[in-house]
């Protein structure tokens, strides 16, 4: 029997690295992808099929895509963008060319690939595209604001084309992890020096007190709450799995509880537990 095959992105780390392995165990035929193709080599050493898949460029998306139908004989089961990158920094200090770069990768790339992927599945009679958004494309916090301008129009993308394919067997689901074990925050620093300019801000004080210590002394401090990479393998499993899945599917109580007070409180109850985080 031909195993079922899925597209994973941003498989170098964390949630990525282990949703490959993960569906790989599960019977799944994995192609995983990073942005690097040094990364690509080490994920084959490891056993899975890799390719090189950079959301920020549309031709490694489409020779991604073109090389993965090639070998699967033009099926593509399920679809998982996982893939993206975080930009801290106060929001009155991210310049407009931090924000293109942030929004390439976290939502055009996203987009992109899942355009190519759609008519894929359509000709086929079936699949699952299911996007890896976060709680913080629920609710927000300080210092993250570009990260979750992605994310809350990632959440706003996914919903209308979940409405939009209702008529297909095309099923769109959404995973919002909360904190969850992976490289994310050591990974936003060369993003932050590039494009920061604490020193210069208005902030500077509360950069000295705050973030930096977070990304430079406590990165690898856990989250409270935090959850290994597996709980989101997990969820993605009966995401593919299920026969009629979730919408949505909530990982780590973080997000339960975000996800519960986005709906309950009113906005200035909703900025005050915000700000604890």
């Amino acid at each position: 029997m031909t195993p079922r095959s899925i597209l994973v992105t941003g498989c170098s780390s964390g949630i990525g690295h282990d949703a490959a392995h993960g569906l790989a165990r599960a019977g799944w035929r994995v192609f995983a992808t990073c942005r690097r193709q040094e990364d690509c080599d080490r994920l084959v050493a490891e056993g899975l099929e890799s390719l090189r898949l950079d959301y920020a460029d549309e031709d490694s998306i489409a020779a991604a895509l073109a090389e993965v139908l090639s070998r699967t004989g033009g099926t593509l089961d399920a679809l998982y963008n996982n893939g993206a990158f975080a930009c801290p920094g106060a929001v009155e200090d991210l310049p407009r060319g931090a924000l293109r770069e942030i929004f390439e990768t976290n939502l055009f790339g996203v987009h992109d690939l899942t355009r190519r992927v759609i008519p894929v599945m359509r000709a086929q009679g079936h699949g699952r595209i299911i996007n890896c958004s976060s709680v913080l494309g629920l609710v927000g916090i300080r210092w993250r604001g570009a990260y979750v301008a992605t994310k809350f129009a990632l959440e706003g993308l996914t919903d209308v084309l979940r409405l939009e394919m209702s008529d297909t067997p095309i099923k769109v689901i959404l995973i919002e992890p909360g904190p969850v074990t992976s490289d994310i925050r050591r990974n936003s620093i060369p993003h932050f020096e590039r494009w920061i300019d604490w020193r210069g801000s208005a902030r500077r004080g509360q950069y000295e007190s705050s973030l930096l210590q977070r990304l430079y002394k406590d990165r690898g401090k856990p989250d409270a709450f935090e959850l290994p990479a597996s709980a989101v393998t997990a969820k993605l499993l009966r995401a593919l799995t299920a026969a009629d899945p979730a919408p949505r599917y909530y990982v780590t109580t973080p997000t339960w509880v975000m996800g519960l007070a986005r709906r309950l409180l009113p906005t200035r109850a909703l900025d005050r537990v915000a700000a604890r985080g």
